[in-house]
């Protein structure tokens, strides 16, 4: 099991049980099976058992209602998503991110799997072509920012076709960047660490 300042690395694990969830929100097990059975946590009893186990997305929520920082289950690397269907693009950026420790990497090449992503990978970034063979950046744009548990996801737009006006429009519905195709792949990667202040 990996160690992260001395407590487990809780950064993949999707489903909780009431031990590990007071271990992450430091209570006592009583408390989450208190909080579990009066309805304030959400989750499941495990089939034919009296065991409960909580969702990774409810624990979060639990969590930031009650002022829990949320840090200990962070994974350490930074997850990217890259939304692009150029396939020679999406192999350069992921051949170049993968090797970066730093970073943990999915691709999507549709507006509609970006959705998809989003929500189940929870990127701090999303490199995003503007021109999707389903829908445009701004819709992409529109739908992250109008979900406020990913008020923190980071949003770069990538194209080579988007006029100045259409940069500013990008940025008013919520882009925090944009680079222009053709990019330099360094520049690219240097860019993702200052804006995640890596």
């Amino acid at each position: 099991m990996a160690r992260n300042n001395g407590s487990r690395s809780w950064g993949d694990k999707q489903v909780f049980t009431t031990g590990e969830a007071a271990e992450i929100c430091k209570v006592s097990q009583q408390t989450i099976i208190r909080c579990f059975d009066s309805g304030r946590l959400q989750g499941f009893r495990v089939p034919g058992s009296r065991f409960r186990r909580i969702p990774r997305a409810e624990l979060i929520r639990f969590m930031k209602t009650n002022d829990i920082p949320i840090d200990a289950l962070e994974s350490m690397k930074k997850r990217i998503l890259v939304v692009d269907d150029d396939e020679q693009i999406v192999e350069l950026l992921v051949d170049v991110l993968q090797r970066d420790e730093r970073f943990e990497v999915k691709t999507a090449s549709t507006g509609y799997d970006a959705g998809l992503l989003t929500e189940q990978f929870r990127p701090h970034v999303i490199l995003l072509d503007y021109m999707l063979p389903d829908i445009n950046g701004n819709l992409v744009c529109d739908r992250i920012r109008s979900n406020p548990e990913l008020s923190d996801t980071r949003v770069i737009i990538v194209s080579g076709v988007v006029s100045q006006e259409e940069i500013g429009a990008l940025t008013n519905n919520g882009a925090d960047d944009f680079i222009k195709k053709p990019f330099d792949i360094e520049k690219l990667v240097d860019h993702i660490s200052d804006l995640l202040a890596l």
